[in-house]
């Protein structure tokens, strides 16, 4: 069985290498502070005892959010989900339901699946809601937590259906916040999502768990599962305790959209209305240089009013130098519609520059 459920991505924003670079460890100890004698008769130290509280903790988490998460089977992969309402809302990947529209769903405790359909996706953000046709009652939605108390450091679980096996729970730490991460082209979505203000966590992310729930113990949701990090210098392996969610503010402003309009109406992200593909342009100095070349023009868009056209080369947003469509992605994550940015761009060799006033993502 094929398990695309999650994305594995080349590189992380402007900071991949030194991402790459990072070594998350969730252990403590009394910090070497201390010392014990021995007696006359150099008899050993007594072993530390172990606390159960923090097993406690781990069990009662699993007890109280893995019946709210299901299995969620499209007709070429296979991904997770987490109840949402008990009206048969449940939150995913955009990527997990890829272009179906009807799905299987396994609830946690169910041997047989139900039937769903998709609500909407909004691929951008690599987020979709489906819905079961005939919820059943008892239905246990997740608690889903306040992203901007979400601290580095802080006890997280994965749980999902990792290669199939369906209720798995994983245990890590989470390892920054407010990552811009990019992930690969999809026939959804061709120039690919980049997806601002993630989540890392050492915790592990594998084929399945896509859509599953980083839980804290509070029995918290604080993000959607989405992807893992390749290592480049490993021949694209994954790299090891480097994975991502979706914030869980971020997951409920937009299912709460999708699920009352059909769509998403406010992404609250930047855009300037382009379709663009990398390119290799030629300055009028004969020199070359790589930016995102403008392939189409949305009419009345932000990048139609100030000028863009087709065949643009886009070299700069801002401050910040353009020489990939990944690259202006990541740019255009840190600005906010309504934003007014510099776009500097080359036609027939020539440089110009517009100032743009920046639009929603749709």
């Amino acid at each position: 069985m094929e398990f695309p459920a999650r994305r594995l991505i080349p590189a992380v924003a402007a900071a991949a290498a030194a991402l790459l670079a990072l070594t998350a460890c969730t252990s403590s100890g009394s910090g070497g502070g201390g010392s014990s004698k021995s007696s006359d008769q150099g008899s050993a130290a007594p072993a530390p005892s172990v606390s159960n509280d923090l097993q406690t903790a781990y069990e009662n988490t699993v007890k109280a959010v893995l019946p709210s998460i299901v299995q969620i089977n499209a007709s070429n992969s296979l991904g997770t989900g987490i109840v949402y309402d008990t009206k048969g809302d449940i939150v995913t990947n955009a990527h997990v339901v890829g272009s179906s529209t009807t799905f299987q769903v396994l609830l946690s405790d169910q041997s047989k699946p139900l039937n769903a359909t998709l609500v909407a996706s909004f691929p951008a953000n690599d987020l979709a809601v489906v819905k079961l046709t005939n919820p059943p009652s008892g239905l246990k939605p997740a608690t889903f937590g306040d992203s901007s108390k979400v601290e580095i450091g802080q006890i997280v679980l994965a749980m999902g259906n990792p290669l199939g096996l369906s209720s798995s729970v994983t245990q890590g730490i989470v390892s920054a916040v407010g990552r811009t991460v990019s992930e690969g082209k999809s026939q959804e979505n061709p120039q690919g999502a980049t997806i601002p203000n993630m989540v890392q966590t050492s915790a592990a992310i594998n084929p399945g768990n896509s859509g599953g729930a980083l839980v804290n113990l509070s029995n918290q949701v604080i993000g959607v599962n989405t992807l893992a990090a390749l290592d480049n210098n490993e021949g694209n392996a994954q790299a090891p305790g480097i994975g991502f969610a979706i914030p869980a503010s971020t997951v409920t402003n937009l299912a709460d959209q999708m699920i009352k309009y059909g769509k998403v109406t406010d992404s609250g992200r930047a855009a300037l209305g382009i379709t663009t593909r990398t390119v290799i342009a030629q300055g009028g100095d004969g020199s070359q240089t790589t930016g995102a070349g403008v392939v189409s023009v949305t009419s009345g868009g932000p990048a139609d009013k100030a000028g863009l056209k087709a065949g643009d080369v886009i070299t700069k947003l801002g401050g910040t130098t353009v020489d990939s469509v990944q690259a202006l992605s990541e740019a255009l994550a840190a600005d906010k519609p309504g934003q007014q940015v510099p776009v500097t761009y080359l036609r027939d060799g020539a440089t110009k520059t517009a100032n743009v006033t920046l639009g929603t993502l749709q």
